[in-house]
């Protein structure tokens, strides 16, 4: 979290993780070039720096792809998740550099636009296999810019979480529109089946990775339907961990419980940040600290810590014997709500 914006807030973490890119990247493009030139001497500058980077795209693509499901896998994926931002601009601009040399070596030699020449020059768009497929990653490319360029917090804070999460979620068009791009340009200038088994074993590896997120995260929160009275037995108290929530979904949201200091809140489970699963966090410094970006929120009350102004909605709580009951009723955000105490012979539980 910050108080004010920069262009990027460094730290010890970030330093490392984009050395780690960059040294990745920079590996990788030598490795690339070397087995290029090695099995095709005469290949051009052009040419190298068109697949090496275009190739380098792709690759980073699916990583920033695996990284949102691996999270909901294993929470030792959360550093990564923590600095995507980083890892998606990267992807852009190796993206742009194979644009940027394939627009020009194809389409800026001559006396027409190149952009409306890249448009025009196959005007086969009603045929399948010969569908013009640098227009493909031309549009891929313009969502990858979208994206890149609203990358930062300010643009998150001024369009609302809502609108920048939909923006972002474009990449999966983005991905699909890259998936014809290469298939249809192996499959019209080099017929690689190697490349195209390549890219589907990836296709194949995100897919699977979202889906079983998918179905555990589904199995994992506990579902609760609203009574007459209002109250829902929701779990016992052993059942939630000192320092942990745990997640109930009502109806259309999902409310996390958390236990801490021998005391019992409910809070909105929704991040106002980027929407991350506040009950997968934990309680550090008297705040539930959300697992995704660090934001933080009282649990009694759903506010930020000053100076931050963030607030979520809290639910209130009753404690019979052993048995925790939630009204499904939400506060309005920010509303504060005396923390249920535990019994004293739950204490050493």
């Amino acid at each position: 979290m910050g108080i004010t914006y920069q262009w990027v807030q460094w730290n010890k973490h970030k330093k490392i993780y984009d050395l780690i890119i960059g040294s990745f990247i920079g590996l990788y493009l030598i490795i690339f070039t070397g087995i290029t030139l090695f099995n095709n001497s005469e290949a051009t500058l052009e040419t190298t720096i068109i697949r090496a980077f275009g190739s380098l795209a792709i690759l980073l693509l699916h990583l920033i792809l695996l990284i949102g499901p691996l999270c909901r896998l294993n929470k030792r994926f959360l550093p990564l998740l923590y600095n995507r931002r980083h890892l998606g601009v990267s992807m852009f601009l190796a993206a742009l550099i194979h644009g940027g040399f394939a627009l020009f070596q194809f389409h800026a030699l001559g006396n027409t636009n190149p952009i409306y020449a890249l448009f025009t020059s196959n005007p086969d768009y009603t045929s399948f296999t010969n569908f013009p497929f640098q227009v493909l990653g031309f549009l891929a490319l313009l969502i990858l810019f979208t994206m890149a360029s609203t990358s930062h917090d300010f643009y998150l804070k001024n369009l609302s979480p809502t609108v920048w999460k939909k923006i972002h979620m474009l990449v999966y068009l983005a991905y699909l529109l890259i998936i014809f791009h290469v298939f249809l340009g192996s499959l019209q200038q080099e017929s690689s089946f190697f490349t195209i088994g390549l890219f589907l074993f990836g296709f194949i590896t995100v897919s699977t990775l979202h889906l079983t997120a998918a179905f555990r995260e589904r199995n994992k929160n506990q579902s609760q339907s609203k009574n007459s009275e209002h109250w829902l037995k929701v779990c016992e108290v052993g059942d939630i961990k000192q320092g942990r929530a745990k997640i109930f979904t009502l109806d259309d949201q999902k409310v996390a419980i958390f236990r801490y200091d021998n005391k019992l809140s409910a809070i909105d489970n929704f991040c106002k940040h980027q929407g991350g699963p506040l009950g997968e966090g934990q309680i550090i410094d008297g705040c539930i600290t959300c697992p995704w970006h660090g934001y933080q929120y009282y649990p009694h009350n759903g506010q930020s810590p000053p100076p931050f102004t963030e607030r979520i909605k809290t639910f209130p709580l009753q404690l019979q014997g052993e048995t925790i009951y939630l009204n499904p009723q939400a506060c309005a955000e920010g509303t504060e709500i005396s923390p249920l105490k535990i019994f004293e012979d739950e204490r050493s539980k």
